[in-house]
This record gives C-alpha cells, sequence and structure tokens, in this order.
C-alpha cells in the first residue's frame, strides 16, 4: 500500500510533503490536498512557480519599485 501524503505550507509560503500519518512538524499547516506522492507534487507543480521564500520575493518587489 502507497504512503498518503498531504500538501504543507509553511509561513513563507513554501510547500513540502509530508505522510498523513506523521504528526505535523512545527510552523507547517496543510493545504486540504492529500494523495500519493505523484499526485501531491503534481499539486504543488501546479501551484508553486516562484520557489523563493515569500520574504525573499516581497524584498525583490520592494528593491524593483524602490529603484526605479
Amino acid at each position: 500500500m502507497p504512503t498518503i501524503y498531504q500538501v504543507l505550507v509553511n509561513h513563507e509560503e513554501q510547500y513540502a510533503l509530508y505522510p498523513v500519518a506523521r504528526e505535523l512538524p512545527d510552523g507547517w499547516t496543510p493545504t486540504g490536498f492529500s494523495g500519493t506522492e505523484d499526485e501531491c507534487v503534481a499539486h504543488v507543480d501546479a501551484r508553486w512557480s516562484d520557489t523563493r521564500p515569500r520574504s525573499v520575493r516581497t524584498a525583490a518587489t520592494a528593491a524593483r519599485i524602490g529603484g526605479s
């Protein structure tokens, strides 16, 4: 029987796959999606195109706006 995973997200809007049967790690929140590893990877790939942490994306945007 394959392991069922859930998709988690942290405060930096980074995603992770984590086995459903395990206790959630600190700082991570379930997105509500679970399935096989392949299904979860496809779900994350469809939603997470910019893998930089939110704080880095925000700083880059601020620098672009402030530097114009």
